[in-house]
């Protein structure tokens, strides 16, 4: 029997003495009170260091006593809190610093649990089998933190970027969605703790905002449409004509743009889609401008030159069989075609003729001033101008810039207030008296500016000055007939005639005059003064009563101010 076996024997126990104890206990206990003893020594020897092979922050304090840890944790860890510290995100990265940031590490709290007595098995097991790495414990200012970080979110932040697919340019141009980002503060604040000042980069959590559009959707619309729209030409027919259009001319008329969910549904910019292909269409001849009835005089004799009709393109039927071509494998649309007609039809041309003379005006000159040559050049061209019903006269329009090359000759102006000369002059007298006919005829005033000055040949406050390109006469036929314009000019005299169908009885008005403000003494001894005879300025009411039948239908009133026209004396001697 061994002595292992004999210990399960009772039988070979040893009996005690009779009045005595057995000893085994006592044996037993005394081993396990010396077994306390030593793991209570162990212990309080070990709670004294930290851990073997432990790290704070990546500084190994393992084995070291409190004191020493902690001055080797604070010595190496203000170094790296002096450190540049870069947040990161997707979008891009700032360079800051610990400071700036509110961060600080509690190195006590750091090495909280790492030094200490202890009987806990696991604390005593921790400090023989070895240490890990610990982040150190840092404390943060979170006002000074979260303003960092605000004042950071425009190089952190992005906003997410919009895919988008187009055919404008007649090929499939797709531009990728990317998605954005958004800092989370607090979760960047827990992040920071756990890595700084270990590591002195330190990616930012953010919240990722995806753009509405998906790729797939992008992907989607391209195989379905988009690919489809450009591969090949569309031809119209219309009637006898065809025509053809290419994805390039029609491209820009197609819209691939998202709804609020990201679905991108095909359509036509149908205005724009139109104008392509009415343009494509009349290149080619298969549709016609109608064109309006011309009426013309010899003298106060009319003619009528006939409307001719046109030939246009149903817009239902070509927005709705070209799209489906666009976007189909059938590149072929059949349109309807329609007859039209202009608005000056040939019928309407003969029923506004003018019935005879509804204005007359006359304004006089001297004699053989240079501005009497520019008067008559002018008249002559103006002379014969029929304005339709509806229509706008323009003298610009019709005389254009005034040149030498057009036959008009220097003559008198006003020029910021004083006698001056140009190409053209003169021609004010023309558009003051075409300004008066207008006037009693009823027409719509629409653009005309009085001279700078009062010049008595014209009545006050009725008068309109005209200069290229920007001082005009303009006024619209709201008659109801066609409006015949006749220009007599002789050597001293303009008078223009309206010729039409009556529509109004006009009346004119005009208020005394006030604000009279006297003219000043000027002496000027510049080649090129001209001498100037002193006259007030003032201002002054016009107005003008429209009747029809002998009642009142409407009625205007006009405010011209003048200003003095100064007295000047030139003393440079002046050409003889």
């Amino acid at each position: 029997m061994t002595h292992l076996q004999s210990l399960y024997d009772h039988t070979e126990w040893e009996e005690p003495a009779p009045g005595g104890r057995r000893r085994w206990p006592l044996v037993v206990g005394a081993a396990v009170l010396a077994l306390l003893a030593l793991y209570v020594v162990a212990a309080l020897w070990l709670g004294g260091r930290v851990p073997a092979g432990t790290t704070v922050a990546g500084v190994d304090v393992g084995g070291m006593s409190r004191d020493s840890a902690r001055a080797t944790l604070t010595q190496s860890l203000r170094e790296r809190a002096a450190e540049p510290l870069v947040l990161a995100s997707s979008a891009g990265e700032v360079e800051t610093s610990a400071k700036d940031l509110g961060l600080a590490v509690d190195v006590d709290a750091s090495l909280e649990g790492l030094v200490g007595f202890s009987l806990s098995p696991v604390t005593v097991w921790h400090h023989l089998a070895g240490g890990t790495d610990e982040p150190a414990s840092v404390t943060v200012d979170e006002a000074v933190f979260t303003a960092a970080l605000e004042k950071a979110r425009g190089e952190l932040d992005a906003a997410p970027v919009e895919g988008s697919i187009s055919v404008a340019n007649g090929a499939v141009t797709v531009k990728q969605p990317v998605t954005g980002t958004r800092t989370d503060v607090q979760g960047t604040e827990d992040i920071v703790r756990r890595w700084w000042p270990s590591e002195s980069r330190v990616e930012v959590v953010g919240e990722t905002l995806k753009p509405v559009v998906s790729p797939g959707e992008l992907a989607r619309v391209r195989s379905e449409f988009a690919d489809v729209a450009v591969s090949a030409p569309v031809t119209v027919t219309a009637g006898e004509k065809s025509f053809t259009v290419t994805p390039k001319q029609f491209g820009p008329a197609i819209v691939l743009k998202p709804d609020a969910s990201g679905r991108i549904t095909p359509r036509a910019d149908e205005k724009k889609l139109s104008a392509i292909l009415h343009a494509a269409a009349k290149k080619a001849g298969a549709e016609v401008q109608a064109k309006d009835a011309v009426v013309t005089f010899s003298g106060r004799t009319p003619s009528v030159a006939p409307h001719v009709s046109g030939v246009a393109l149903d817009d239902a039927s070509l927005r709705t069989e070209v799209w489906k071509a666009i976007g189909g494998s059938e590149r072929t649309a059949t349109v309807a075609t329609k007859v039209t007609e202009p608005t000056f039809t040939t019928a309407r041309a003969k029923a506004t003729l003018p019935k005879g003379r509804i204005s007359s005006f006359t304004t006089y000159y001297q004699p053989g001033q240079p501005r009497v040559s520019n008067i008559k050049l002018a008249s002559r061209i103006i002379n014969g101008t029929y304005i339709r019903p509806g229509e706008q006269f323009s003298m610009n329009g019709i005389l254009g810039q005034r040149t030498p090359e057009k036959g008009y000759i220097q003559a008198g102006i006003i020029r910021d207030g004083r006698a001056a000369t140009q190409y053209g002059g003169g021609i004010s007298q023309v558009s003051t008296t075409i300004f008066n006919a207008a006037f009693f005829s009823g027409m719509q005033l629409d653009a005309w500016t009085p001279h700078y000055y009062y010049i008595s040949r014209y009545p006050e406050g009725r008068e309109a000055t005209i200069s290229w390109p920007d001082l005009h006469n303009k006024f619209t036929n709201v008659t109801d007939g066609g409006v015949l314009i006749q220009v007599s000019a002789t050597d001293t005299q303009i008078t223009v005639s309206f010729y039409g169908t009556k529509k109004y009885d006009v009346e004119a008005t005009k208020s005394p005059r006030r604000n009279i403000t006297q003219p000043k003494k000027i002496v000027d001894d510049g080649p090129e003064c001209i001498p100037q005879a002193p006259v007030p300025g003032f201002t002054v009411d016009v107005g003008r009563i429209l009747k029809q039948n002998g009642a009142v239908v409407k009625t205007e009133k006009y405010t011209t101010t003048y200003r003095p026209e100064d007295d000047v004396t030139c003393t440079n001697p002046q050409p003889s």
